[in-house]
């Protein structure tokens, strides 16, 4: 099953920048079929979900894969409570890694801003492999917010610090009336950037 972004509410102000990162955070780059994206992991604010994305880019389980869906403020199913993201990364059940503990924002400081990395999940301890990159602020995905009936939020683990024009291109490719990217921008590869 592939986890989604849910809920119901509206949009509220923007939340703070994106906290400074230590030196000591692995970059991993996101090579696409329209481009690269380089994500900062931080491993120091999230150190379960940061290193349960690791653990799939280290295995190689992103090759292969692709962003399968984007969200706009036009999308049929977005109107309740409208967030801007691209999701992808989901990896085939028999290869899924065991769900990991939710890191809400409200303990770990990460906010959904622009260009914020998260996990996708369907419920509390519920994310594997699939992730979203914020396009814009999305607040109603922080812990509190309204886009999840629980209130509880996603678990924010880094940050987009290049290619977020791909990203963007990404979010603006055709796309169905269930938000399926027609067709899917395929993940060549994710892997670690030395130091």
């Amino acid at each position: 099953m592939i986890p989604f972004i849910l809920g119901l509410g509206l949009l509220t102000a923007f939340p703070p920048a994106f906290p400074v990162q230590g030196g000591d955070n692995p970059r991993v780059l996101v090579r696409t079929e329209m481009g690269d994206i380089t994500i900062e992991v931080a491993l120091g604010k999230a150190p379960v979900t940061a290193a349960n994305f690791l653990r799939y880019v280290d295995a190689g389980l992103y090759d292969g894969t692709v962003f399968h869906r984007t969200v706009t403020r036009s999308s049929p199913r977005n109107q309740a409570v409208p967030i801007e993201v691209i999701q992808g990364g989901q990896v085939a059940e028999d290869r899924e890694f065991a769900a990991v503990p939710l890191e809400r924002t409200n303990a770990t400081g990460l906010m959904h801003i622009d260009a914020a990395v998260s996990m996708a999940r369907s419920g509390p301890d519920t994310a594997t492999s699939s992730f979203f990159i914020c396009v814009g602020g999305q607040p109603e995905l922080d812990f509190g917010g309204k886009r999840n009936a629980d209130g509880q939020g996603f678990a924010v683990f880094g940050r987009v610090v290049a290619g977020m024009e791909v990203a963007r291109r990404i979010h603006a490719s055709p796309v169905d009336n269930e938000e399926h990217l027609t067709p899917p921008v395929r993940i060549l590869s994710a892997a670690r950037l030395s130091p």
